[in-house]
């Protein structure tokens, strides 16, 4: 089972995907929201599935971010050694958070314009994790995941000349660039994923540039989730972004973005995704 927004930008229903056919979920929710997923979306969404609900056409339809606008982004930085390596750093004794507005998130095949004073822009698979129950002070890994509504595929596209040079000492100017989060295209309950053990994937114009696993987290998502927890309380709908492997711009191996730069990405059981970077004023389906 796939949740899915699909339409036009600030006209997405909901919907879900199983054998490749789509079912609307209009008359169920509005929308895939932490409203929705507080509620026990997920559980619904199976029984109407059971009951019956009516067929949507899925070609030619724009896919957006599976979760609607998140209150939260948090990001957790250099949570593979070798990532830590090639960024010239030491692999973290404790998570390293850093936050992305919410107008960063869009959808999984969106055009991302680069900004106009950008000239280190990045690429960077990760597993995000999209939270279904309000967490805070977790104590135990059981309870960080019972917290977990399900996962799904962002690229934590980054400027890193404002990231590491501008910044202060806070990586977020870095991160923040509207379209910044593509994601989706599927949100995956929960329980039908394993997230200690999937392939992550990076291409740039069709060469090879990302390839590793979750099971090379140096903090797993439960880990990640209970350290979070005891500095904010997690929302309904927040994403989590747990981390990229090597393979990135930053480690002097392959050029930076450019627009006509075609990124795609993709983490084994959820999807992958495809997006264009363009030049200011370009076309942009935002």
């Amino acid at each position: 089972m796939r949740l899915a927004r699909i339409g036009d930008v600030g006209q997405e229903r909901p919907v879900v995907v199983v054998d490749g056919r789509a079912h609307d979920l209009s008359g169920l929710t509005p929308d895939l929201d932490g409203r929705f997923l507080a509620a026990d979306g997920i559980a619904r969404v199976r029984e109407a599935l059971a009951a019956g609900l009516p067929e949507v056409p899925l070609d030619g339809v724009r896919i957006g971010a599976p979760i609607a606008r998140p209150s939260a982004v948090v990001c957790i930085g250099m949570n593979y050694a070798a990532h830590a390596a090639e960024s010239g750093s030491a692999p973290p004794e404790r998570p390293v958070v850093f936050l992305k507005h919410p107008n960063t998130v869009v959808g999984a095949f969106d055009d991302v314009v680069i900004p106009a004073r950008s000239t280190r822009t990045d690429w960077e698979v990760e597993l995000a994790v999209v939270i279904g129950s309000h967490a805070y002070e977790l104590d135990s890994d059981e309870a960080a995941l019972a917290a977990v509504a399900g996962y799904t595929v962002a690229d934590d596209l980054s400027e890193r000349a404002w990231q590491l040079e501008e910044s202060g000492g806070q990586w977020s100017k870095g991160k923040c660039g509207p379209g910044f989060t593509p994601t989706g295209p599927w949100l995956v309950p929960a329980d039908e994923i394993d997230p200690g053990r999937l392939r992550l994937r990076s291409r740039v114009n069709g060469e090879p540039r990302q390839d590793s696993t979750t099971a090379d987290l140096i903090f797993d998502v439960p880990t990640v989730l209970r350290e979070l927890s005891h500095y904010m309380a997690l929302e309904p709908g927040d994403l989590v972004l747990t981390g990229t492997p090597e393979g990135v711009a930053l480690s002097g191996r392959f050029p930076y973005l450019a627009p006509g730069d075609v990124v795609e990405i993709e983490i084994d059981g959820l999807g992958r995704q495809r997006h264009a970077l363009v030049a200011p004023g370009a076309r942009d389906v935002r």
